[in-house]
């Protein structure tokens, strides 16, 4: 019976995905849909960007976790910011469907990427359009982060914790106190993204049935799952629930954006909150090329004004007093390395790029976990965690099944190692891009640690590893968590100033040594912004 029904499953996601007509479902997002389509359904993306100012005093490149902070504070303390942000600005709307599903991707998913095969197995194929998710293939590994205004908020699934402390001080030593951290930055986050646990009524729902099924499991193999606090709006899931506005968190509508605004992104905190302070301005559709230092001492910004399928609208050469780089552990690494390499920036430590890991990123998939409260969606907040430490430290997080969304006798997990592997990147002149120098087989250890624990959850539960053909076991192909490359303490001092040229700074994972002990960067690295630009201000520089 249980296999049956897991058939039945099946069929309906490769019908979903191979045509809509058969699974009974239509969406306004199918395979590539042509430009007039996405003009109907988000006529606000093809809307001019705005003009940055020729001079500013503070230029900040990204508008994620680390650079959004960042442009608060400093826009709070009285400096005329300019935010440079790649990728669109994205409204929501509590009935439209703004952004695309991860089940019939558009080119609203992917950053000027025509293709995928995503985490669980299932392919994606969509227009060349500035999508939200920018996904990079380098040898051995594949790199995803946002391209959007609110950088990676846009396209994680929410969940914002604290590592424990004993993880926490392996991977940092030294460079930054745990009890600052927990005593006085991590809070501040909290309080500024509203951060809480799934509450009661909505992990009783049917659209998370699998997250129930998921700590029942763990807990028979021994575990004790525990909530963790996300990014979420949990009215507006109730919303949803009740039929009030569309359902789009609860039908697995996280990865490629939430439409209606119940993942409480950045969008809806730190960046309007910088824009009313009359100081900041957010540019998106600004790309930039290299930055540099001028002679006396201004820094540079090479960017291009690209209109949504990719046609470059201007280019023009920005400058600054302060520079500010948020463009991510990739972003802002790729533009330091090209600094140096040009003698742009020319006094940068020669640890640029080094650092660099995956914060042990895997996503883990069983087959045949049939339950009686089969429900169709499976919603994407994450609602538990459990941690192991038998062997390489490790969580896994109890997850929907990205790429398709429904129950379809599919559990999936979030997991992370506390995996000492790094590597370096490295800028490549002939292609005029850095490059991740992973390693063939880098994350073999990490792979092991988490199968152990996926096998022991999969025998107690009566589950199957995998979901064969479709989706391996254990996926650790790619990573939605870079981190490193200009590391805390050396590429700069404490506080994210980069050695050896004032006024310039890193807020963002690159600070982060390659792991932030087994837990979602986004807490650490936000936290870590907030700490650093109180000190800088502080400082006057």
């Amino acid at each position: 019976m249980k296999r049956r029904r897991f058939l039945q499953a099946s069929t309906l996601a490769a019908a979903a995905v191979f045509g809509p007509g058969l699974a009974g479902t239509r969406h306004a997002s199918a395979l590539p849909v042509g430009s007039d389509t996405y003009l109907r359904l988000v006529p606000e993306l093809f809307a001019a960007p705005p003009t940055a100012p020729g001079h500013s005093e503070v230029i900040v490149v990204g508008s994620g976790f680390g650079a959004s902070a960042a442009a608060l504070r400093l826009a709070e303390s009285g400096s005329r910011v300019t935010v440079l942000e790649r990728g669109l600005r994205w409204p929501r709307d509590p009935q439209r469907e703004i952004f695309t599903t991860d089940l019939l991707a558009d080119g609203r998913g992917l950053y000027h990427r025509k293709g995928l095969i995503g985490p669980t197995g299932v392919p994606l194929i969509c227009d060349d359009f500035a999508g939200v998710l920018d996904v990079v293939d380098y040898p051995n590994l594949s790199v995803w982060r946002g391209a959007a205004v609110g950088g990676g908020s846009v396209v994680f699934t929410g969940v914002m914790i604290a590592p424990e402390q004993r993880f926490f001080e392996h991977v940092f030593g030294s460079r930054l106190d745990y009890r600052e951290m927990t005593s006085t930055w991590y809070p501040k986050v909290r309080s500024m993204l509203r951060l809480d646990a799934m509450p009661d009524d909505i992990y009783g729902a049917s659209e998370f049935t699998h997250s129930r099924r998921w700590d029942q499991d763990a807990r028979t193999a021994g575990y004790t799952p525990h909530r963790i606090d996300g990014i979420w709006n949990w009215d507006i899931v109730r919303d949803e629930l009740a039929g009030r506005v569309r359902r789009s968190a609860i039908a697995g509508e996280s990865n490629l954006g939430n439409s209606n605004g119940a993942k409480f992104d950045l969008t809806q905190n730190y960046i309007p909150a910088a824009e009313a302070t009359g100081r900041a301005l957010v540019c998106h559709a600004h790309r930039v090329l290299a930055v540099g230092q001028e002679p006396d001492g201004r820094y540079f910004v090479d960017v291009e004004v690209v209109d949504p399928f990719g046609a470059v609208l201007r280019t023009q050469t920005l400058t600054c007093d302060k520079l500010v780089l948020g463009a991510g552990s990739i972003g802002t690494t790729e533009l330091l390395l090209r600094a140096r390499h040009t003698g742009a920036l020319a006094n940068l430590d020669d640890r640029v790029g080094r650092g660099w890991g995956t914060n042990g990123d895997a996503v883990l998939v069983r087959s045949f976990a049939i339950t009686d409260g089969f429900a169709g969606d499976q919603g994407a907040p994450s609602a538990s965690r459990i941690v192991d430490e038998a062997g390489m430290p490790l969580s896994l997080e109890n997850w929907f099944v990205a790429g398709t969304a429904k129950d379809v006798g599919m559990l999936a997990s979030l997991g992370m190692t506390l995996d000492p592997r790094r590597a370096d990147v490295i800028y490549d002149a002939g292609a005029g891009r850095a490059v991740v120098n992973w390693p063939a087989g880098g994350e073999r250890e990490s792979v092991d640690a988490l199968r152990a624990v996926h096998n022991t959850m999969a025998a107690a539960g009566g589950t199957v590893p995998g979901a064969k053909p479709m989706a391996p076991d254990v996926n650790a192909s790619f990573t939605a968590h870079p981190l490193g490359g200009a590391v805390l303490g050396d590429v700069t001092d404490g506080y994210g100033r980069v050695r050896g040229h004032r006024g310039l700074y890193v807020v963002d994972g690159a600070l982060i040594p390659g792991s932030t002990g087994t837990a979602n960067p986004s807490l650490t690295i936000a936290a870590l912004a907030e700490r650093n630009i109180a000190r800088i201000i502080a400082d006057r520089g």
